[in-house]
């Protein structure tokens, strides 16, 4: 048999292309397996979606355009939801920080210049006299009612249930948070001053020098006094009470101090319990920031002596007050355990 009477292994397609290659006929024309039918499902008692043509790359953009982005919405909602939260946290904080720890006051008058101007911010320490006694040259905020300032008059509450709810509630709260920002010292019930007397000191202006005294220690206040002001135009000679204070500005020519007080209660002195705190620093405006340090001129070892001999018992007595109550206290234990140890027949 010849080749062409011969069966071709191979039947080739022409492609219209020289030197294209053969693709085997056979294999496309062999019959194929029927392909098995697939395992039925478990019915799940909904309705089967009928299956849609596959989605395009233009179908999903569109759909995930279409759909909001929840888990950002969320976080920018939590977000703004917290805000109020923080702003009243931080407001009460500042509140107790203000009621109890530090108080901002500003000054409006210049009985204080030149160490405090018009227009100072200074932070007053409310906790220091907690832990140390007020000493000479402190620049002190007090409350002047009942002893520069008459009595708060008495007022009846509202017969408005709304008004009287307000005023003990909110006009409170709103007062509180207008003083974070500065109250004004030197107008209306607060004073700022500086010490110049304590409890049992004596104080008189002037001697033949021209200079104020205390326990007859002459003061040199050239440091803090403004420039040109004499210590005193007034003259006073006066023992300062138990409990209270002999308070002076600096600007002496127009400062409203105890002795422009004298015919007050107390002679013009302020009492110690209504000292706010110690004015310890100046913070704005922010050229002005400074420390307010006591001056040396009341650390002269005459004054600081004045001060030890005036209370030469104070040790003595803190101790009889420990151990008084300690003794009374050690007693009664010792009288439990004797009528415990006591048999019970012979108890009274």
């Amino acid at each position: 048999m010849n080749d062409e009477q011969r069966s071709p292994d191979w039947l080739t397609e022409d492609l219209g292309a020289p030197g294209a290659l053969a693709e085997p006929v056979a294999a496309a024309t062999a019959p194929q397996e029927p392909p098995e039918p697939p395992e039925p499902s478990e019915p799940s008692g909904q309705p089967e979606e009928p299956a849609g043509p596959p989605p395009t790359e233009g179908s999903q953009d569109a759909a995930a355009s279409q759909v909001p982005p929840r888990r950002e919405h969320r976080r920018r909602l939590s977000g703004w939801q917290e805000l109020p939260i923080l702003i009243v946290v931080a407001l009460a904080i500042a509140l107790v920080i203000k009621s109890f720890v530090v108080q901002p006051f500003f000054i409006p008058s210049s009985s204080m210049e030149d160490t405090l101007l018009v227009g100072d911010k200074v932070l007053v320490n409310k906790l220091v006299y907690d832990f140390r006694g007020i000493d000479r040259g402190d620049i002190i905020v007090f409350n002047g009612t009942g002893s520069w300032n008459p009595p708060a008059p008495v007022s009846r509450p509202s017969s408005d249930p709304i008004v009287r709810a307000y005023d003990v509630t909110l006009r409170p709260l709103f007062s509180s948070i207008a003083g974070l920002f500065g109250t004004p010292a030197d107008t209306g019930t607060d004073y700022v001053k500086r010490v110049i007397g304590l409890p049992g000191d004596h104080v008189a202006c002037c001697n033949v020098q021209g200079l104020m005294t205390v326990n007859g220690v002459p003061l040199h206040e050239s440091s803090y006094l403004y420039p040109g002001s004499d210590p005193s135009e007034i003259r006073f000679n006066i023992t300062v009470p138990a409990g209270r204070l002999w308070v002076m500005g600096d600007n002496r020519t127009v400062s409203d101090d105890s002795r422009m007080r004298q015919g007050d209660p107390g002679f013009g002195t302020i009492p110690e319990n209504e000292v706010i705190g110690r004015a310890f620093v100046i913070v704005w405006p922010p050229s002005r920031w400074r420390t307010l340090p006591i001056p040396s001129t009341f650390d002269q070892p005459a004054l600081v002596k004045a001060a030890a001999a005036a209370a030469p018992y104070a040790p003595l007595a803190a101790g009889f007050g420990t151990a008084v109550p300690l003794t009374l206290l050690q007693r009664r234990v010792r009288r439990g355990v004797r009528r415990r140890r006591q048999p019970a027949g012979s108890r009274r």
